[in-house]
């Protein structure tokens, strides 16, 4: 993989002040504890300046309970094993991170969004996020599904923004040297 071909991989991600993107049983119903009518904590800029998104099964589990697909302008792949029939042009990957990138390199992709705790942690373990965007929510749920399970190494993050809502969210913005 080479650094002119590989894109860039970003995190943009909410979690609970005790870590967790996820209740016990999978829900994300606690996002809307800071819903505030015209806010959107950056994420419509962000979702604007990527071009393909990489998560994982639970993920796009999640994603295909909304009322409709949330990702129609994008290019979406599905971090699994077990490949089901592909509803709104998603692809499927199961072999390794850096053969992803670098087909998605040679196919022009520039900047990746990676989304859902277990694929965060195996991009992060790789050493494969380039930034990462974490808004803290004012709530603990004392259980869920952790931010980075298992990454089985220290990352080192370098804070370059940071910014504080009225609704109680913090917004933290990361570079991975």
């Amino acid at each position: 993989m080479t650094a002119m071909t590989r894109p860039r991989c970003s995190v943009y991600i909410a979690a609970s002040l005790d870590g967790f993107i996820a209740r016990k049983d999978g829900s994300i119903d606690w996002l809307a504890l800071v819903e505030r009518e015209g806010e959107d904590y950056g994420f419509k800029s962000f979702f604007g300046s990527i071009d393909t998104l990489v998560m994982g099964r639970k993920t796009y589990e999640t994603a295909l309970g909304f009322g409709s697909w949330p990702y129609p302008e994008k290019r979406c792949i599905v971090l699994t094993h077990r490949a089901p029939e592909s509803r709104h042009g998603e692809e499927f990957h199961a072999g390794p991170l850096p053969d992803l990138l670098d087909r998605l390199g040679a196919e022009r992709a520039r900047h990746v969004y990676v989304d859902g705790g277990a694929v965060i942690a195996q991009f992060l373990a790789a050493g494969l996020v380039d930034d990462l965007t974490l808004s803290i929510l004012p709530v603990l749920l004392g259980e869920g599904t952790p931010l980075a399970p298992r990454i089985g190494r220290d990352v080192q993050l370098e804070l370059v923004g940071h910014r504080a809502f009225e609704s109680g969210l913090v917004q933290l913005e990361y570079r991975v040297p």
